[in-house]
């Protein structure tokens, strides 16, 4: 079984920064891909950003050049550097992994940009 918790979120003025993060522990948690993804209220999960583990990254439009994802020295944690927050960033961002077949979600950590 994989655990992922998340943690670093917060209520941020717009224009401000955090930083998020996912540790993952368990057994048979090999880092292969790991994503973040965000709901707002009464919108559908999406996804945000993720990292295989050949380093590659992926993002959706409306963050590209402001947030940044990127994998720890301990290879079982993952960091979303957010810029330049905007209010519609607003909402609960969660850790997502894949582990062989099975999909991986943390518990989720608020964020609200707002002034």
């Amino acid at each position: 079984q994989v655990q992922l918790v998340e943690s670093g979120g917060d209520l941020v003025q717009p224009g401000g920064s955090l930083r998020l993060s996912c540790a993952a522990s368990g057994r048979g948690f090999r880092f292969g891909y790991m994503g973040w993804y965000r709901q707002a209220p009464g919108k559908q999960r999406e996804v945000v950003a993720t990292i295989y583990g050949g380093g590659s990254t992926n993002y959706a439009d409306s963050v590209k050049g402001r947030f940044s994802i990127s994998r720890g020295n301990a290879k079982n944690t993952v960091y979303l550097q957010m810029n330049s927050l905007k209010p519609e960033d607003t909402a609960v961002y969660y850790c997502h992994a894949i582990v062989g077949l099975e999909n991986f979600w943390g518990q989720g950590t608020r964020v609200t940009v707002s002034s």
